[in-house]
């Protein structure tokens, strides 16, 4: 989820910029335009500010944010935020899933090529690693500069086939 919150950014900056306000602080509460919560700021910096809905921690851009008479304001509701992210949560896993096939090649996370698809039974991928083969969740893949990733660095995926053989050996 966590790389997919990355990807997102650009999207969730679609929000029209409200008036200027002080900058948005950890731990306050986030009203939507008739004052109702939409959420909590859980992280700020420079650029983003993330807010967590409940449902969906949500990167917003600063300049999104206004000054209201209870606190941080952003121009949606809690329900559109969370419907905008459903959507394009849903947009990515789309993505995603058009590049599991078998035979595609798939990088680690520390951006290493670590072998390609052998086969997928719903949402079970077997990756062929060279003369290994471990088997993954359809939600351990992400896309990254429009290649198909393992969310799993190259050294994590030996280590997971390691330890898959020396229980297999020893009957556990």
């Amino acid at each position: 989820m966590k790389i997919a919150r990355l990807a997102l950014l650009p999207a969730a900056l679609l929000f029209a910029p409200v008036a200027a306000s002080a900058a948005p602080t950890v731990g306050a509460t986030v009203y939507g335009p008739q004052g109702n919560q939409v959420g909590t700021i859980e992280q700020v910096d420079a650029q983003t500010v993330i807010v967590n809905t409940g449902k969906h921690k949500v990167p917003l851009g600063v300049d999104a944010f206004g000054e209201g008479e209870t606190g941080p304001t952003i121009t949606v509701t809690r329900e559109q935020l969370d419907a905008m992210m459903d959507q394009q949560l849903a947009e990515v896993a789309a993505q995603r899933d058009a590049m599991l096939v078998a035979g595609t090649t798939v990088f680690s996370a520390d951006k290493q090529p670590v072998g390609t698809i052998e086969s997928i039974t719903d949402d079970n991928i077997v990756l062929a690693m060279d003369d290994k083969k471990v088997a993954l969740m359809r939600e351990h893949f992400a896309l990254a500069d429009g290649s198909l990733m393992a969310l799993f660095t190259k050294a994590q995926l030996e280590e997971a086939w390691n330890k898959a053989q020396a229980e297999a050996a020893t009957g556990g």
